[in-house]
């Protein structure tokens, strides 16, 4: 558990405990009193105004982080796009139109398709050299991003890792043979990057 969710938690957990034992106080008959009439009253309130407010916190800070973490992850999959849609284009059957950018950018089902298609699809040389040439233009980019995807999760940072090895191999590839199981293992690692949860 990290430390922020403990610091959010541990006021939450005192100040249910001040209104569970408060308001156990209250109930207990022959405990009148001014301090039992005024005082335990007014502590309930200011305990329930504290878990609440506590708990509204807590739920804005984690909309927050959620939002922030999405925005990395697509940030991160979007500089795949142009590899992504590279390999859509070569994977295309005649009169279909290329996916839209925002299912390359974000539907994660994506993938697992291009993976069928090209272990059942003989892609033609100059596809192949498309790929390439594209690998060798993103590297750069998608190298530097390693700290970015570190702000994810460890798990995140090494299959972005492993990303960055296979797109390196595709670039480096010189035979089809290659190039194919280049482009194949960076699907297979750009599928199992898309499985952790951000």
């Amino acid at each position: 558990m990290r430390n922020s969710q403990i610091a959010l938690l541990a006021p939450l957990a005192i100040f249910g405990a001040g209104v569970v034992g408060l308001g156990y106080y209250f109930s207990l008959p022959g405990m009148e009193g001014p301090f039992h009439d005024n005082m335990v009253p007014e502590l309930i309130g200011f305990c329930l105004e504290g878990f609440f407010m506590v708990g509204l916190l807590s739920l804005l800070q984690t909309m927050r982080e959620r939002a922030y973490r999405r925005e990395l992850w697509l940030g991160l999959r979007g500089a795949l796009r142009g590899v992504l849609s590279t390999l859509d284009i070569a994977l295309l059957s005649p009169n279909a139109e290329p996916t839209a950018t925002v299912v390359l950018e974000q539907d994660q089902q994506i993938v697992g398709l291009f993976m069928q298609k090209v272990q059942s699809t003989h892609l033609e040389l100059r596809d192949l050299v498309a790929l390439k040439r594209e690998s060798i233009d993103a590297l750069a980019m998608i190298r530097d991003m390693v700290p970015i995807a570190a702000q994810l999760s460890a798990t995140h940072m090494r299959w972005w890792i492993a990303i960055v090895n296979s797109m390196r191999l595709l670039s480096e590839a010189q035979t089809r043979a290659a190039i194919e199981q280049s482009t194949y293992l960076l699907l297979e690692n750009i599928e199992e990057f898309d499985r952790v949860h951000y």
